[in-house]
C-alpha cells in the first residue's frame, strides 16, 4: 500500500531523480559559463549518442552519403549526466537545455536549430533530401515524424525511466508505460505490414526519427528490454529495424557522440569521416 500523500505545495527533492538526477530540475536557464568549441565545418553539432542524438548524426551521415558536402559537420559530446547542457554556450543554442543542438554557420548569420525533429526537418529542407516533395507523400512522412516526437517520451521518460533507471521499481508505473509502448509497437507493426518503410516505399526522415528509439528497442540495444516486451512478436518492426541497421550511414551515425559501449561503438567527437572509419575498423568480423 502506498502511503504517499500529495502535499499542498510541491517542493523540489534533488535526490529523488535516480540515474539522471543531475538532468532534472524545476527551472530553466544556464547554471555555469562555458564557451562551446567550434570547428571548421558548416554545421556544428552539440549532442550525445542517445536515441535523440542518433537521429541527427544518422541524418548527417545519410546526407554525406548522398554527396552533400555542405553537410560536413563537427560533433562535440555533451555529457548530459554531468549537466553540460546547462552551460551558457549550450543554452544560447537550445534554451530548453536538451540534446541535440545544431548551429548552421553556412550563411552570413549562424542559425540555431533545436529539438531533434526540427533539426531533421531543417536538414531535409536545406538539402532537399529524405523528405518527399509531393504533398501527400510529404504529409505522410511528417505525420510519422510528429508521431515520434509525441510518442517517444512515453518510451523514454516513461517506460525507460521506470523500467531501467528509477531508484525504486513501481509496478503501476512500469505496467502503465509498458502497455503504452506495446500499443505503439503494435501500431508500427501494422503500418509496416504493408509498407517497406515507415511512411511508404521510400526511406525518409520518418525512419531516421523512429529507428533510434523503436528500432534499437526491438533489436535489444535500448534498455535491454526486448525480451520483456516480447519484441519477437513484432515481426514487421524487426524486419524494418534490421534493414535500416544495414545502411552504412546508420552504422556510422549511431556511434557518434557516444562515450560508452564496445570500442567500435565509441566516437566521442567527430570532425572528419576518418574519425568514424578508424573506430569501425575495430568491429570484429561476424
Amino acid at each position: 500500500m502506498n502511503d504517499y500523500v500529495t502535499p499542498s505545495v510541491w517542493t523540489y527533492d534533488s535526490e529523488s531523480g535516480g540515474t539522471w538526477a543531475k538532468t532534472n530540475r524545476p527551472v530553466a536557464g544556464a547554471t555555469h559559463e562555458v564557451t562551446l568549441p567550434k570547428g571548421n565545418h558548416p554545421l556544428q553539432l552539440y549532442s550525445m549518442g542517445t536515441p535523440n542524438g542518433q537521429k541527427v548524426t544518422i541524418m548527417l551521415e545519410e546526407l554525406l552519403a548522398l554527396s552533400e558536402s555542405g553537410a560536413e559537420y563537427d560533433a562535440y559530446l555533451i555529457q548530459i549526466g554531468e549537466g553540460d547542457q546547462f552551460s551558457t554556450g549550450f543554452v544560447d543554442i537550445n534554451p530548453n537545455s536538451k540534446i541535440p543542438a545544431l548551429l548552421d554557420c553556412s550563411g552570413e548569420k549562424p542559425v540555431r536549430v533545436f529539438e531533434s525533429g526540427a533539426i531533421l526537418l531543417y536538414l531535409a529542407e536545406k538539402f532537399n533530401h529524405l523528405l518527399p516533395t509531393q504533398l501527400a507523400e510529404r504529409t505522410e512522412a511528417l505525420n510519422w515524424l510528429f508521431w515520434l516526437q509525441g510518442s517517444a517520451p512515453y518510451l523514454g521518460g516513461g517506460f525507460g525511466h521506470f523500467y531501467a533507471y528509477a531508484p525504486v521499481k513501481i509496478e503501476y508505473a512500469i505496467n502503465r508505460f509498458t502497455m503504452e509502448v506495446k500499443r505503439q509497437l503494435d501500431l508500427l507493426d501494422k503500418q509496416l505490414a504493408s509498407n517497406r518503410f515507415i511512411a511508404g516505399k521510400e526511406y525518409s526522415i520518418a525512419d531516421i526519427a523512429i529507428w533510434p528509439w523503436y528500432g534499437n528497442l526491438v533489436l535489444g540495444t535500448l534498455y535491454e528490454a526486448a525480451e520483456f516486451l516480447d519484441a519477437n512478436s513484432y515481426q514487421n518492426v524487426l524486419r524494418w529495424a534490421e534493414e535500416v541497421l544495414q545502411r552504412p550511414a546508420v552504422q556510422r551515425g549511431r556511434i557518434v557522440n557516444r562515450s560508452w559501449g564496445e570500442p567500435w561503438e565509441i566516437v566521442q567527437e567527430r570532425h572528419t569521416a576518418a574519425d568514424i572509419d578508424k573506430v569501425l575498423q575495430l568491429k570484429p568480423e561476424c
